[in-house]
């Protein structure tokens, strides 16, 4: 009796962790905070366009950012500022990052790269999606103070962002999980997002421009297009700025 007791004991939580897979090994494939922090400070600095180099634009040229992973279930597994200081980026852009990577991940498939660049004009009012940003709010008890980023890590925070800023990330042609970059201009944001996909080697199948940025003064009227930001590029390309204010 004792020893059945003590072998159950001992296997309990060997099958607990192959059934249930262990926090770990949720987010086994995706990149670490490290790798994050790495490749957010890489990215600025690429200077191949027209891919996914050159200057970034906004306001501080991409080197402010706060970047998240989220797995395919949409929980937190990595979260990185690319300044040595967290404080240095705006605390705002946390939680944008988060609900970001997890709005990517939610509504792109392996064969369906969806930016959050691509929605923006969809769920503005009058269009087929406007309040969608209501299904799934962000969970603000997730918000991790920026010392301690990766205090939310392994949970499902949530949140919907419908700028740019939050691609999906894949390996061998099969979605993983989402991206999400906060922390200047959306139109950079996007800049930067997608070039850190592109340095972790997470593309989907059709290349790192599948889900690029649409900008309707540059690529026509459509439903995937986006605003103009303050001084925007796209892959290292000047190509305008957001309409000046008027009539308010």
């Amino acid at each position: 009796m004792k020893r059945f007791l003590y072998i159950m004991l001992v296997a309990v939580p060997v099958l607990a962790d192959d059934n249930g897979g262990g926090a770990a090994n949720k987010c086994a494939d995706l990149p670490t905070a490290a790798q994050l922090k790495t490749q957010l400070q890489a990215a600025p600095l690429m200077s191949n366009p027209p891919v996914v180099g050159g200057m970034v634009g906004g306001l501080f040229g991409g080197t402010r950012m706060w970047a998240a992973v989220v797995n395919r279930n949409g929980e937190i597994c990595s979260v990185a500022a690319s300044t040595s200081d967290p404080t240095g980026v705006w605390p705002g852009s946390q939680a944008i990052a988060k609900a970001k990577a997890f709005t990517a991940n939610a509504f792109s498939l392996d064969d369906f790269a969806l930016s959050t660049a691509r929605l923006y004009t969809f769920t503005q009012p009058g269009h087929s999606l406007f309040s969608l940003g209501q299904s799934n709010p962000f969970r603000p008890d997730l918000l991790a103070a920026p010392g301690n980023s990766d205090a939310s890590n392994n949970q499902v925070a949530g949140g919907m962002i419908f700028f740019g800023g939050g691609v999906p990330i894949y390996r061998n042609g099969k979605i993983l999980g989402g991206l999400g970059v906060s922390g200047d201009t959306s139109c950079a944001d996007h800049e930067i997002a997608k070039r850190v996909r592109h340095l972790l080697d997470m593309n989907p199948t059709g290349g790192p421009l599948t889900d690029d940025i649409k900008y309707s003064t540059l690529d026509g009227p459509g439903p995937f297009t986006h605003p103009l930001c303050l001084t925007t590029y796209r892959n290292g390309t000047f190509v305008g700025n957001e309409i000046n204010s008027s009539g308010y």
